[in-house]
């Protein structure tokens, strides 16, 4: 008797964490966000990809984990200090790893370590197309 109603509290446990995650992987698809591969550490051979959700909000690009009980971010980006240093294809196994057609840029920030950020096509467009823009009221350097 005893051995069954552990059982069944496990069981309840991990369905309430199953329901928490797609609830909230659902929500944040339907806000807005995009599916991102993270690295942090890439120069480090060993270091691997991190599956989450981007998610731009107004000057920052939050970026949550997927297998995470942490209600915010994980990671958050400013527009003002991201740049990307490098653009490459995934090679070898981490075409297993980052979404299908995945694009890797190395981005560098003067707050953060470098990091590279995996996403397909549709979500770099996106994210090249937030990292460019400017809010009203601010000037965006011009080259000659």
């Amino acid at each position: 008797m005893e051995i069954t109603l552990v059982v069944l509290v496990v069981l309840l446990g991990l369905a309430v964490v199953a329901f928490w995650y797609s609830f909230r992987w659902g929500r944040m698809r339907r806000q807005g966000g995009v599916s991102v591969a993270l690295r942090w550490d890439p120069d480090n051979a060993r270091a691997g990809w991190h599956l989450g959700l981007g998610r731009y909000e107004g000057e920052v690009f939050a970026w949550y984990r997927v297998w995470s009980l942490r209600t915010g971010p994980d990671r958050v980006f400013e527009r003002e200090t991201l740049m990307i240093a490098d653009r490459r294809d995934p090679v070898g196994t981490e075409a297993y790893a980052v979404p299908s057609d995945a694009t890797v840029l190395r981005c560098e920030s003067a707050l953060q370590e470098p990091i590279e950020i995996a996403m397909g096509p549709d979500a770099l467009t996106g994210f090249l197309s937030w990292l460019e823009s400017a809010p009203p009221g601010r000037q965006v350097p011009r080259t000659s």
